[in-house]
């Protein structure tokens, strides 16, 4: 692969899914955030979700408006189960950690439950959620569990496929004697990823099967349930993309000296992109709000918010007249206190505060005495390992999409012989940059698993600048250098990014120091961590107030304003050429909300029936069949929501057809008619 990745201006600002207009943008977080489940407590609403091996674990975040969330805590200090989340005696629990919990609040107290692989479900309480945070360990395995307070009982739902229900005992000591019992047999179309509410003296269950979200329904706790799909296809123009083959979670770690195979997956299939594995919450107010994860390339699992429609008894997923489909820029829930847009975690870091910023979690268990804040840095002491993966005291934090720098400053001067240091790309294949100690020498070297690639270079000095690069949505990496701090050199070309079931994590970038010659070592002193976010502002990707013209991304043809009345099918597009029968000005009516006017004075874009065929019409006067949501799809792609349809307006490329609103949403890889690429034209 050539190296495209040219180094641009960089943002101190972080993703925010609010848009500041009234409106907020999938996804929640632009960072991992699997498993996700949501509570309300009077007025607060607090979420919690999988961290499998890494620790601190089970974050626990609290938001007032469902949108803006703030870290608050973790759950989960470390792991106290064993020598495989030590990384230790040659044992190793990547993706085998603690996943799926359930969060819960019941007379004054915060309850998490969870399981660990091959340990055993833990429970986690607190009188606040900001910790301290007391363990319990039940030890049995309760697969995908919810749970239900109900009548001084606590009722969990637990299996896939075949759903089961055990009682547990309200001191927590263990399980009732024979309440385990099946409540849904095999069958119903269910899958995995439990959801349990009581809502109007009926029960409700929702559960993942094949890329859809299940809900099961019944007017006793016992059943019989009734099911039905709640959300299905909803990928937002998500594609699957590059994939680790024959690396799951029971294989053994690969060495560095593995050569594995990546490959592109179809972007035409719905695979595990749509969203599931989701549940839903209430506002004080009595709206119903969504929440589940779609699988986001290399950036792993990302959490999705959607509006609730109810129908029939069932919570529906989006809105009335496009149920089961969810809006990718939708308004904000009506709460009575929203907050200003910010972003979940401190990601950047001086190490000077005395503590680690929030968003930092080790690779595993860290060996508190091998680690240190002083002086303004983090001190890695070495020790022996074999290979990167192995390192102990790993630091770690999530990639950002849809992309992210993280450079730190490294001082390599404490290293000893056969000490390296530096900063990496956690995944499988995985890459580093980093200064290797080689008797008095000290060596830059590079490396690239899946390349199986070593780069080395000469220092003269051991204070150097590490950059790593990830664009998430195409999944590509860069690594770079800078003896100064200000000019970057890359070294290596570009890196390709999968997503694998081995850590069954998004890539993470990793500060590691460790022994290439099996004893311990010096130190390395890591200070200046920072991630930038150069589309974390995505102000001009919203196209408000300005003069655009609009592209369909399935044919290549300009949209037309026809002096007919309608909005068509144009020429062909080609770079550098514009048409004013194909220009609109973007007019900002408040609240996320848009209208668009042809310029060549045809007419306001007006819904005027029910969204069929030629019902997107031009016409002299604004109403409020003339707006729209501007769904922002990134890097100068976006849709048109129809708020007369709540449906997209599109056509299907292959026909010939006019442009229509109504239209569900799109398909992975955009090109089925309802997404357009635009550009300022003045």
């Amino acid at each position: 692969m050539s190296c495209l990745l040219a180094i641009t201006a960089l943002h101190a600002q972080s993703w925010t899914a609010d848009n500041g207009n009234g409106t907020y943008t999938n996804p929640l977080f632009y960072d991992e955030f699997s498993d996700p489940d949501i509570i309300r407590v009077g007025n607060d609403f607090y979420m919690t979700g999988t961290t499998m091996h890494s620790v601190p674990g089970l974050p626990v975040l609290h938001s007032k408006d469902l949108v803006n969330w703030q870290m608050v805590s973790y759950a989960m200090p470390r792991f106290n189960l064993g020598k495989e989340f030590d990384l230790a005696d040659g044992k190793e629990a990547y993706g085998q950690g603690i996943w799926a919990p359930c969060i819960r609040y019941h007379n004054g107290t915060f309850y998490i439950f969870s399981n660990v692989n091959k340990h055993g479900l833990q429970i986690f309480t607190a009188t606040n959620a900001a910790g301290p945070w007391k363990q319990h360990d039940l030890r049995r395995h309760i697969y995908d569990l919810s749970v239900l307070f109900e009548n001084s009982k606590v009722y969990i739902v637990f299996g896939v496929g075949e759903i089961k229900m055990i009682e547990l005992k309200p001191d927590l000591s263990g399980f009732v004697p024979n309440s385990e019992r099946v409540i849904i047999p095999e069958g119903k179309a269910l899958g995995e990823g439990n959801h349990f509410y009581k809502i109007n003296g009926k029960y409700y269950i929702t559960n993942a099967d094949a890329g859809r979200l299940q809900c099961a329904r019944a007017t006793n706790i016992y059943g019989p349930y009734e099911t039905t799909v709640i959300s299905a296809k909803e990928t937002m123009g998500t594609a699957l993309g590059w994939f680790t083959k024959d690396v799951w979670l029971d294989t053994p770690l690969p060495a560095a000296t593995d050569k594995l195979t990546i490959f592109k997956q179809n972007d035409r299939v719905f695979g595990s992109v749509p969203m599931h594995q989701g549940g839903i919450v209430d506002l004080p107010n009595g709206d119903w709000w969504g929440f589940s994860m779609m699988d986001f390339r290399s950036v792993g699992r990302t959490t999705f918010l959607s509006p609730v429609t109810w129908k029939d008894g069932w919570p529906f997923f989006g809105i009335e007249g496009n149920l089961g489909r969810s809006p990718r820029t939708w308004f904000k829930p009506r709460v009575s206190a929203p907050n200003k847009p910010h972003a979940p975690y401190q990601r950047n870091d001086d190490f000077k505060s005395g503590k680690l910023a929030s968003a930092w979690q080790w690779n595993h268990n860290p060996i508190d005495s091998k680690w240190q804040l002083k002086a303004g840095s983090l001190q890695l002491h070495t020790m022996p390992a074999k290979d990167f993966l192995w390192a102990r005291n790993m630091l770690t934090q999530r990639g950002i999409g849809p992309e992210s720098y993280a450079t730190v400053q490294l001082n390599a001067k404490s290293l000893k012989d056969g000490d390296i240091a530096g900063l990496g790309l956690m995944n499988i294949p995985y890459a580093w940059v980093a200064v290797l100690r080689n008797g008095s020498r000290y060596i830059l070297r590079m490396f690239d698993q899946y390349k199986q690639q070593t780069i080395d270079k000469p220092l003269t000095s051991p204070l150097i600048h590490l950059r790593a690069f990830g664009n998430f949505d195409n999944d590509i990496a860069q690594l770079s250098y800078s003896t100064n701090g200000s000019h970057f050199e890359n070294i290596g070309d570009s890196i390709r990014l999968p997503y694998q079931l081995k850590t069954f994590q998004g890539t993470r970038f990793a500060l590691f120091a460790y022994n290439t010659k099996g004893h311990e070592g010096g130190y390395a002193a890591f200070s200046r961590f920072m991630v930038t976010e150069p589309m974390a502002n995505r102000t001009n990707n919203l196209p408000v107030g300005k003069t655009i013209m609009l592209t369909n991304l399935a044919n290549n043809r300009m949209v037309w304003a026809n002096p007919h009345g309608m909005l068509c099918p144009g020429k062909i597009y080609k770079p550098g050429e514009t048409d004013e029968a194909c220009l609109f000005k973007v007019l900002d009516r408040g609240n996320g909300k848009v209208a668009l006017q042809a310029v060549n004075g045809n007419g306001f874009v007006t819904i005027t029936g029910q969204g069929l065929a030629a019902d997107v019409r031009l016409l002299p006067e604004e109403s409020e069949a003339s707006l729209f949501v501007w769904q922002d799809m990134l890097r100068g792609q976006g849709m048109l929501l129809s708020l007369k349809t709540n449906r997209f307006v599109g056509l299907d490329p292959n026909t010939g057809e006019v442009y229509s609103a109504g239209w569900a949403g799109t398909l992975p890889g955009r090109k089925d008619g309802t997404v357009f690429m635009w550009q300022q034209v003045k």
